[in-house]
């Protein structure tokens, strides 16, 4: 039953994504959206650690100590700011660095957190979710400046001005769409 549910969770998530990158023009960016969550590493780890109420990694990592499932994903998904961060040449100590994410998969983010944010408040879902998500943990995340410029924007749109204002502004202004 929970690889059932997992499914259906994983398939909902997805189909969401796909609307919003089909509204504001993003095509195969929203077909190809997070097939890689169909993959065996993923998913049989989804399945096992699936709650309904948050991502399954995040219950792997309390399990073992991280997740298999998000390193898998991270490194197959250009619409996760992880998949940016690069060894820095100028830090002597090796560390790392965000490189500037491509705006299109800026814009993937935002779907994947308008998305996560549907399929995990369910009805409690407002405009303002995804910013008050992110906004709990925006000090910690590593983006590159341009790229957190950009999605703190969009994210400020989306909950002052909601979803058709912030669509349309995204198709027309951000990605040029007719």
């Amino acid at each position: 039953m929970k690889a059932w549910n997992h499914f259906k969770t994983i398939t909902y998530h997805k189909f969401l994504v796909m609307k919003g990158c089909f509204k504001v023009g993003l095509y195969k960016q929203g077909m190809l959206h997070d097939l890689s969550k169909y993959s065996l590493s993923e998913f049989l780890v989804g399945a096992r650690y699936y709650q309904g109420n948050r991502s399954p990694n995040n219950a792997e990592r309390e399990a073992i100590g991280y997740s298999s499932a998000w390193l898998h994903h991270k490194g197959r998904n250009k619409h996760h700011y992880e998949y940016w961060i690069d060894y820095s040449t100028k830090d002597i100590a090796g560390g790392m660095a965000p490189a500037p994410m491509p705006v299109k998969y800026v814009v993937e983010m935002l779907m994947d957190r308008i998305a996560a944010s549907k399929v995990y408040n369910k009805e409690r879902y407002t405009d303002a979710s995804p910013w008050e998500y992110y906004a709990k943990g925006r000090e910690k995340v590593p983006l590159h400046p341009k790229t957190k410029k950009l999605l703190e924007k969009l994210l400020h749109m989306l909950s002052e001005r909601g979803e058709d204002y912030t669509f349309a502004y995204i198709r027309k202004k951000l990605l040029h769409n007719a």
